[in-house]
């Protein structure tokens, strides 16, 4: 009535836009995180690492086995099975003993149980540091974000060094074992398939391990972070 125009309504994807950062600087944030915590960060990651060398190892190590067979069957076949693989009913390649699923299955374990213990307690060195961002108006998918972040780049780290530890121990035990004849023979495609799922294998294990860490953290009331 007045003749001043009408104010904006409120909107809450106005008020998104406004404290939501680019992920340019989400993934800035998370890498100073992380060289801020290079001692942590450096533990987290060389657990990951162990984990998916002992995966990278196992599978490797049949792909040679396996790679072996087509040299000579009969004569590798009994060789292969001294040295403690098997060879389903039916034929086909060999895998995996039964020990060696167990050792990888409780290496995992062990690394996630890792892996959700130091992100928990990275959440509980950090309750003011979030607390702070979610004062200045950080919304909860922000926080979220920034964990996941600092944890895909140590997943990936881990995972990519753990998986090339792991491939090229297991072409030098295979060497050990059976002589050159095991890396000429080598199954290139199949050591190729083993890398990128024992890399991605990893890559899931530190995602996974940090959502409940980072639901929390992302959950907190600024007052009780700055507590």
């Amino acid at each position: 009535m007045n003749g001043k125009p009408a104010a904006a309504p409120f909107s809450a994807s106005r008020v998104s836009r406004q404290v939501s950062l680019p992920w340019r600087k989400s993934v800035s944030i998370a890498f100073k995180s992380i060289r801020a915590r290079a001692a942590r960060s450096a533990v987290t990651t060389l657990t990951l690492v162990l984990a998916v060398a002992f995966l990278s190892f196992a599978r490797v190590e049949v792909n040679a086995a396996c790679g072996l067979l087509t040299a000579d069957a009969p004569l590798w076949s009994a060789r292969i099975q001294a040295a403690g693989f098997d060879l389903p009913q039916g034929g086909g390649g060999f895998s995996q003993t039964p020990r060696q699923r167990w050792i990888v299955a409780l290496s995992l374990l062990a690394c996630a149980v890792g892996v959700v213990n130091a992100r928990l307690m990275a959440v509980a060195e950090r309750f003011r540091e979030i607390g702070t961002m979610k004062c200045l108006g950080a919304l909860d998918r922000f926080i979220l974000r920034l964990f996941l972040l600092e944890a895909a780049f140590e997943g990936l780290a881990g995972s990519l060094a753990g998986a090339v530890l792991g491939a090229l121990s297991a072409l030098a035990h295979a060497w050990l074992l059976f002589g050159a004849e095991a890396l000429i023979r080598l199954p290139i495609r199949s050591v190729l398939f083993s890398l990128v799922f024992s890399a991605a294998a990893g890559l899931l294990l530190s995602l996974s391990g940090v959502l409940y860490p980072a639901w929390k953290a992302a959950r907190m009331e600024p007052v009780a972070a700055m507590r």
